[in-house]
Protein backbone atom coordinates (compact mmCIF):
# COMPACT_ATOMS: atom_id res chain seq x y z
CA UNK A 1 0.00 0.00 0.00
CA UNK A 2 1.20 3.51 -0.83
CA UNK A 3 0.40 6.74 1.04
CA UNK A 4 1.77 10.28 1.43
CA UNK A 5 2.16 12.15 4.72
CA UNK A 6 4.15 14.99 6.25
CA UNK A 7 6.46 14.24 9.13
CA UNK A 8 9.49 15.16 11.21
CA UNK A 9 12.53 12.90 11.45
CA UNK A 10 13.09 12.32 15.17
CA UNK A 11 15.71 9.57 14.96
CA UNK A 12 18.05 8.10 12.36
CA UNK A 13 20.15 4.96 12.37
CA UNK A 14 22.68 3.84 9.75
CA UNK A 15 21.92 0.52 8.06
CA UNK A 16 24.64 -0.97 5.88
CA UNK A 17 26.71 1.32 3.66
CA UNK A 18 24.10 3.63 2.11
CA UNK A 19 20.79 2.88 3.83
CA UNK A 20 19.27 3.99 7.10
CA UNK A 21 16.33 3.40 9.39
CA UNK A 22 14.47 6.53 10.49
CA UNK A 23 11.83 7.21 13.10
CA UNK A 24 9.27 9.74 11.91
CA UNK A 25 6.58 11.66 13.77
CA UNK A 26 3.91 11.80 11.06
CA UNK A 27 0.59 13.61 10.80
CA UNK A 28 -1.51 10.63 9.82
CA UNK A 29 0.14 7.65 11.56
CA UNK A 30 1.96 9.03 14.56
CA UNK A 31 5.40 7.58 15.24
CA UNK A 32 6.58 5.09 12.64
CA UNK A 33 9.90 3.52 11.66
CA UNK A 34 10.81 3.38 8.00
CA UNK A 35 13.71 2.20 5.84
CA UNK A 36 15.32 4.61 3.38
CA UNK A 37 17.41 2.95 0.68
CA UNK A 38 20.34 4.99 -0.59
CA UNK A 39 19.73 7.82 1.87
CA UNK A 40 23.45 8.16 2.70
CA UNK A 41 24.39 8.67 -0.92
CA UNK A 42 25.17 12.39 -1.33
CA UNK A 43 23.54 12.30 -4.75
CA UNK A 44 20.28 10.95 -3.34
CA UNK A 45 17.30 13.30 -3.38
CA UNK A 46 16.26 11.71 -0.09
CA UNK A 47 19.47 12.52 1.82
CA UNK A 48 18.54 15.95 3.24
CA UNK A 49 14.83 15.19 3.53
CA UNK A 50 15.45 12.19 5.78
CA UNK A 51 18.04 13.79 8.05
CA UNK A 52 17.46 14.35 11.75
CA UNK A 53 15.05 17.25 12.44
CA UNK A 54 14.04 17.54 8.79
CA UNK A 55 10.36 18.23 8.21
CA UNK A 56 9.43 16.61 4.90
CA UNK A 57 6.68 15.15 2.76
CA UNK A 58 7.12 11.41 2.48
CA UNK A 59 5.84 8.87 0.03
CA UNK A 60 5.74 5.56 1.86
CA UNK A 61 5.01 1.96 0.94
CA UNK A 62 4.02 -0.71 3.42
CA UNK A 63 5.07 -4.31 3.26
CA UNK A 64 3.35 -6.08 6.11
CA UNK A 65 4.42 -4.12 9.18
CA UNK A 66 7.43 -2.58 7.43
CA UNK A 67 7.51 0.96 6.03
CA UNK A 68 9.71 2.03 3.13
CA UNK A 69 10.24 5.67 2.13
CA UNK A 70 10.36 5.75 -1.66
CA UNK A 71 10.38 9.53 -2.01
CA UNK A 72 10.94 12.51 0.29
CA UNK A 73 10.77 16.24 -0.32
CA UNK A 74 12.08 18.72 2.24
CA UNK A 75 9.53 21.19 3.59
CA UNK A 76 11.65 22.76 6.35
CA UNK A 77 15.12 22.34 7.81
CA UNK A 78 15.65 24.17 11.09
CA UNK A 79 19.17 25.32 10.33
CA UNK A 80 19.06 28.05 12.98
CA UNK A 81 19.21 25.43 15.71
CA UNK A 82 22.90 24.99 14.96
CA UNK A 83 23.66 28.45 16.33
CA UNK A 84 23.14 27.23 19.89
CA UNK A 85 24.24 23.89 21.31
CA UNK A 86 21.60 24.25 24.04
CA UNK A 87 18.82 24.73 21.49
CA UNK A 88 20.10 21.81 19.43
CA UNK A 89 20.00 19.47 22.41
CA UNK A 90 16.60 20.77 23.44
CA UNK A 91 15.36 19.91 19.94
CA UNK A 92 16.85 16.42 20.26
CA UNK A 93 15.19 16.06 23.66
CA UNK A 94 11.85 16.89 22.05
CA UNK A 95 12.55 14.17 19.51
CA UNK A 96 13.38 11.62 22.20
CA UNK A 97 10.31 12.58 24.23
CA UNK A 98 8.08 12.41 21.14
CA UNK A 99 9.31 8.93 20.32
CA UNK A 100 8.23 7.76 23.78
CA UNK A 101 4.97 9.60 24.34
CA UNK A 102 3.40 10.19 20.91
CA UNK A 103 1.02 7.52 19.63
CA UNK A 104 1.97 4.89 17.08
CA UNK A 105 -0.26 4.15 14.08
CA UNK A 106 -2.63 6.96 15.07
CA UNK A 107 -3.21 10.49 13.84
CA UNK A 108 -0.79 12.89 15.55
CA UNK A 109 -1.25 16.21 13.79
CA UNK A 110 -1.52 18.16 17.08
CA UNK A 111 1.68 16.65 18.46
CA UNK A 112 3.53 17.33 15.21
CA UNK A 113 2.27 20.92 15.07
CA UNK A 114 3.41 21.46 18.67
CA UNK A 115 6.95 20.24 18.00
CA UNK A 116 7.24 22.16 14.72
CA UNK A 117 6.10 25.40 16.37
CA UNK A 118 8.65 24.90 19.14
CA UNK A 119 11.48 24.21 16.69
CA UNK A 120 10.54 27.26 14.64
CA UNK A 121 10.60 29.53 17.70
CA UNK A 122 13.98 28.14 18.77
CA UNK A 123 15.49 28.27 15.30
CA UNK A 124 14.06 31.43 13.79
CA UNK A 125 12.82 33.62 16.64
CA UNK A 126 15.34 32.92 19.37
CA UNK A 127 12.67 32.42 22.03
CA UNK A 128 13.88 31.34 25.45
CA UNK A 129 14.23 27.60 25.83
CA UNK A 130 13.03 27.97 29.42
CA UNK A 131 9.61 29.03 28.09
CA UNK A 132 9.44 26.59 25.19
CA UNK A 133 10.57 23.50 27.09
CA UNK A 134 7.82 23.28 29.77
CA UNK A 135 5.15 24.16 27.20
CA UNK A 136 6.15 21.22 25.04
CA UNK A 137 6.63 18.82 27.95
CA UNK A 138 3.29 19.54 29.60
CA UNK A 139 1.26 19.82 26.41
CA UNK A 140 2.63 16.50 25.09
CA UNK A 141 1.64 14.89 28.39
CA UNK A 142 -1.85 16.36 28.10
CA UNK A 143 -2.24 15.14 24.51
CA UNK A 144 -1.15 11.68 25.63
CA UNK A 145 -3.90 11.55 28.25
CA UNK A 146 -1.83 12.59 31.27
CA UNK A 147 -3.49 15.93 31.96
CA UNK A 148 -2.55 17.03 35.49
CA UNK A 149 -5.39 18.06 37.81
CA UNK A 150 -4.39 21.68 38.38
CA UNK A 151 -7.63 23.66 38.29
CA UNK A 152 -7.84 23.84 42.08
CA UNK A 153 -6.63 22.35 45.33
CA UNK A 154 -7.34 18.64 45.25
CA UNK A 155 -8.49 18.69 48.88
CA UNK A 156 -10.58 21.85 49.50
CA UNK A 157 -11.25 23.11 45.97
CA UNK A 158 -9.49 26.45 46.53
CA UNK A 159 -8.56 27.97 43.15
CA UNK A 160 -5.75 30.26 44.25
CA UNK A 161 -3.73 31.04 47.34
CA UNK A 162 -0.43 32.82 47.90
CA UNK A 163 1.32 29.45 48.01
CA UNK A 164 0.18 26.30 46.23
CA UNK A 165 2.06 23.02 46.07
CA UNK A 166 2.39 20.86 42.98
CA UNK A 167 2.56 17.13 43.71
CA UNK A 168 4.36 15.62 40.70
CA UNK A 169 3.74 12.02 41.75
CA UNK A 170 -0.02 12.65 41.75
CA UNK A 171 -0.16 15.39 39.12
CA UNK A 172 -2.29 17.79 41.17
CA UNK A 173 -2.30 20.91 43.31
CA UNK A 174 -2.79 21.15 47.04
CA UNK A 175 -2.93 24.43 48.94
CA UNK A 176 -0.58 25.15 51.81
CA UNK A 177 -3.29 24.83 54.47
CA UNK A 178 -4.46 21.42 53.27
CA UNK A 179 -0.91 20.15 52.86
CA UNK A 180 -0.08 21.02 56.47
CA UNK A 181 -3.23 19.22 57.69
CA UNK A 182 -2.50 16.09 55.64
CA UNK A 183 -0.65 13.39 57.55
CA UNK A 184 0.23 11.45 54.38
CA UNK A 185 2.46 14.18 52.97
CA UNK A 186 3.69 13.78 49.41
CA UNK A 187 6.78 15.18 47.70
CA UNK A 188 5.87 18.77 46.82
CA UNK A 189 7.09 21.76 44.80
CA UNK A 190 6.17 25.16 46.17
CA UNK A 191 4.66 27.61 43.67
CA UNK A 192 3.69 31.26 43.83
CA UNK A 193 0.64 32.67 42.02
CA UNK A 194 2.54 33.55 38.84
CA UNK A 195 4.01 30.06 38.47
CA UNK A 196 0.64 28.44 39.14
CA UNK A 197 -0.86 30.55 36.35
CA UNK A 198 1.98 29.63 33.98
CA UNK A 199 1.60 25.91 34.73
CA UNK A 200 -2.10 26.12 33.93
CA UNK A 201 -1.32 28.08 30.78
CA UNK A 202 1.00 25.32 29.52
CA UNK A 203 -1.81 22.79 29.86
CA UNK A 204 -4.91 24.76 28.87
CA UNK A 205 -3.94 27.62 26.52
CA UNK A 206 -4.94 27.60 22.84
CA UNK A 207 -2.12 26.34 20.66
CA UNK A 208 -1.59 29.68 18.94
CA UNK A 209 -1.08 31.37 22.34
CA UNK A 210 0.81 28.57 24.07
CA UNK A 211 4.29 30.11 24.04
CA UNK A 212 3.08 33.66 24.74
CA UNK A 213 3.83 34.32 28.38
CA UNK A 214 6.67 35.56 30.54
CA UNK A 215 7.97 34.84 34.02
CA UNK A 216 10.91 35.99 36.14
CA UNK A 217 13.96 33.74 35.77
CA UNK A 218 13.53 32.15 39.19
CA UNK A 219 9.91 31.23 38.48
CA UNK A 220 10.81 29.87 35.02
CA UNK A 221 13.29 27.50 36.63
CA UNK A 222 10.58 26.32 39.02
CA UNK A 223 8.15 25.80 36.14
CA UNK A 224 10.74 23.76 34.23
CA UNK A 225 11.44 21.68 37.34
CA UNK A 226 7.71 20.95 37.71
CA UNK A 227 7.35 19.71 34.14
CA UNK A 228 10.51 17.57 34.38
CA UNK A 229 9.48 15.98 37.66
CA UNK A 230 5.95 15.28 36.43
CA UNK A 231 7.27 13.50 33.35
CA UNK A 232 9.80 11.54 35.40
CA UNK A 233 7.20 10.22 37.84
CA UNK A 234 4.42 9.55 35.32
CA UNK A 235 6.53 7.95 32.60
CA UNK A 236 8.94 6.36 35.11
CA UNK A 237 12.02 7.01 33.02
CA UNK A 238 14.82 9.49 32.39
CA UNK A 239 15.95 10.96 29.07
CA UNK A 240 19.60 11.03 28.02
CA UNK A 241 19.20 14.17 25.94
CA UNK A 242 17.60 16.04 28.85
CA UNK A 243 20.38 14.98 31.19
CA UNK A 244 23.00 16.31 28.77
CA UNK A 245 21.03 19.53 28.17
CA UNK A 246 20.88 20.22 31.90
CA UNK A 247 24.65 19.77 32.13
CA UNK A 248 25.01 22.70 29.71
CA UNK A 249 22.64 25.10 31.49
Amino acid sequence: MKFITNGLIIREQNIREKDKLVTVLTESRGVIKAFVHGAKDIKSSKAAATGLLSYSRFTLHTRGETYLISDAKTLKIFSGLGKSIENMYLAQYFCELSGVICPKEQESDEQLRLILNALYLLSEKGRSLFIIKPCVELRLMCLAGYMPDIMMCGECGEYEKETMYFLPKLGRFICKDCYEKNEDTEYKISLNKSTVTALRHCCYADMDKLFSFSLPEKDLKTLNFCSEEYIKFILERDFKTLKFLKSLL
